[in-house]
């Protein structure tokens, strides 16, 4: 009997392994093409982007404030679950400080009827702080919800409502656009007239000018957003690299959306102003997607409402472990592919401005190449200097190209870090240990980790997920921070 396949078919073993390496080298370059040209219309759009301008919302501090009767009356709402009356409390003194007058303001928090905890500990937290109003929010069967089906049912914009299997449908999802909604429709119903509506998150803590700054902008614009930034960076390993997403996007790539008006925006679902006018007239908030911050905006923005930045930022905390973030994340990517299918050609977006719209995303997806991307880029450089190349020059000056591109942006993106830092640290070596945590290499160990969250939560866009609101664990995490900036400014 033959002892090999060499002896049935002489010569066959090498053509067959020439042939499986040749299959090898061919995939392996088509990957390479692929993610080197999703690289670079990455970092070209980004470096795009970082060009456009912001439309800054500037206080002058100098300059006389504007007598109280020219105030516009704000609206600050505070939707909570499960929360722990610590995290709530270190809010509240951040809410204490605000310099506005009191009775041109409202606080108002908007637990659901059902979260008997959390009512109870705002009931407490009341006696500390008097400004502090409730608005507990019933099932969506109680008729106190009445203003916003007939509000719905008298403006298209609300496509939701009238269209699709969602048309008409009154049993919303348990989560904080549910809470939201019912609070403006409730308050407006109440006190009719164009005020402001804020929001902001359990953890959120404004600085002082911050009602102010919201005031001033919007005079000029008719949505003002703050930016934020998380005082805990430094609490652990993957609170830092969590932290390095809100430096990288909403303190530095965010602000260029507003880009005087020219570009399609979102906004941050937390310390922004609206003029509830707006909102009623164009159907508030969709309570069909996971997180109501990339569609709201979207939606003002194809309506001609312009976007004003707040440069002073908002202190939060972001998760102290991988997983908390993953919960998190997850949901983020959910309600952002929602968000860009069809509600874009509801909303009435043309085909342009939708293919642009999109485009805000990429930061985001760019970081599911990277698990692919690197090792491919690695072999492709390996080989080039090992002189057994299959690619030709064309292509390894694209990725050369990248390359470059990368460059001058993390050099862009690390120098607004250092910049930021600042805000939240006060030593020179808390700052350079945070750098050293968000070096480049480890950056791309949490990008690769990424690429989790986003296909799950491309998986739960497919099966409609995110109804239920999925909370991020709040733990108080600021509370020295917090004590600490407010004491400095005393």
């Amino acid at each position: 009997m033959p002892s090999s396949p060499s002896e049935v078919w002489p010569g066959s073993v090498a053509p067959v392994s020439a042939l499986a390496v040749s299959f090898t080298v061919a995939l392996l370059t088509a990957v390479f093409v692929i993610t080197q040209l999703l690289y670079l219309i990455t970092l070209v759009h980004d470096l795009y982007m970082l060009a456009r301008p912001v439309d800054w919302v500037e206080l002058d501090e100098d300059a006389e404030p504007p007598p109280e009767a020219h105030l516009p009356r704000i609206v600050l709402l505070y939707p909570v679950l499960r929360e722990l009356e610590e995290t709530m409390r270190t809010t509240f003194l951040g809410l204490a400080a605000l310099d506005y007058p009191a009775h041109c303001r409202r606080i108002v928090a908007i637990p659901n009827h059902d979260d008997e905890v959390t009512i109870d500990a705002l009931h407490r937290l009341q006696l500390e702080f008097p400004f502090l109003e409730v608005l507990e929010v019933p099932s969506t069967s109680d008729p106190s919800w009445d203003p916003v089906w007939e509000s719905w049912e008298a403006t298209e914009k609300a496509y939701w409502w009238h269209t699709g299997r969602t048309a008409g449908n009154r049993a919303l999802p348990p989560k904080k656009t549910r809470q939201l909604l019912y609070a403006l429709y409730t308050i407006d119903a109440e006190e009719p007239g164009d005020w402001l509506v804020n929001y902001i998150d359990a953890d959120s803590v404004p600085p002082p000018d911050h009602l102010r700054a919201g005031a001033a902008g919007a005079e000029h614009y008719d949505v003002v957003q703050s930016t934020n930034i998380a005082g805990n960076l430094l609490a652990t390993w993957p609170a830092s690299w969590h932290a390095m997403d809100h430096m990288a996007w909403d303190g530095m790539r965010y602000p260029h959306l507003s880009a005087h008006g020219k570009h399609p925006y979102w906004v941050l679902g937390k310390g922004l102003f609206y003029h509830v006018s707006d909102l009623i007239e164009l159907g508030s908030f969709n309570p069909w997607v996971t997180i109501e911050d990339p569609e709201v905006g979207m939606r003002l923005w194809v309506n001609g409402r312009t976007l004003g930045i707040i440069s002073s930022p908002l202190i939060e905390e972001v998760p102290k472990t991988l997983r908390r973030g993953y919960t998190q994340k997850k949901r983020w990517i959910c309600g952002f592919f929602q968000s860009l299918g069809s509600p874009l050609r509801q909303m009435g977006m043309r085909r342009r401005d939708r293919v642009r719209a999109r485009t805000i995303f990429l930061p985001c997806l760019s970081l599911a190449i990277n698990p692919v991307g690197l090792p491919i880029g690695i072999w492709a450089l390996w080989v080039f200097l090992d002189g057994t190349s299959p690619l030709p020059v064309g292509l390894i000056l694209l990725a050369l190209t990248s390359i470059v591109l990368y460059c001058i942006s993390m050099s862009i993106t690390y120098a607004k870090t250092w910049q930021r830092t600042a805000l939240v640290l006060d030593r020179r070596r808390d700052r350079l240990r945070y750098m050293l945590r968000v070096n480049p290499v480890f950056l791309w160990v949490y990008w690769l980790w990424w690429s989790i969250p986003i296909a799950v939560g491309f998986g739960m866009y497919l099966r409609d997920g995110g109804q239920v609101w999925e909370r991020t664990v709040k733990i108080d995490a600021n509370h020295d921070l917090v004590r600490e900036v407010l004491d400095r400014e005393d």
